[in-house]
């Protein structure tokens, strides 16, 4: 698993986080955790309004059999070896919206979405919408 790091970058306004994993094993064990619930989650990418939709960043909340939650989202610049992230979802503004839910009831891993999230990012062919739509749509 050495391959995806959490991120303390959350992404929005080049605000940055302290990393929410201490440890290579910290993050080892969160990325084998089983995903109960996940969320597809938009917000304005600066401070537009809803109308500027198009404009906008997604990403998937996901919520693990402890309840607590995680934010999975890609970007340009947002991680070591992977542009897909994993931050606490404390970290999140309020701007975010929920736009599609999924009950996995257990059967997908944080790895398996950070996998679907894909580690490479393209503005125009692989960004943060085409992959939180790959997490969503894991069978």
């Amino acid at each position: 698993m050495s391959s995806w790091k959490s991120s303390g970058k959350s992404g929005e306004g080049g605000e940055s986080f302290p990393h929410d994993m201490k440890s290579q094993a910290d993050i080892t064990a969160l990325y084998k955790l089983h995903v109960f619930r996940a969320d597809r989650l938009e917000r304005p990418l600066t401070n537009l309004s809803a109308a500027a939709r198009p404009i906008s960043h997604t990403g998937v909340r996901v919520t693990l059999k402890d309840k607590s939650q995680w934010l999975i989202h890609k970007g340009s610049g947002f991680g070591l070896s992977s542009e897909t992230v994993v931050v606490k979802a404390e970290h999140m503004s309020d701007k975010w919206e929920v736009i599609e839910s999924k009950d996995f009831g257990g059967t997908k891993t944080v790895s398996d979405f950070v996998k679907a999230g894909g580690t490479d990012y393209n503005v125009l062919f692989d960004n943060c919408h085409d992959g939180s739509k790959r997490m969503m749509n894991q069978h």
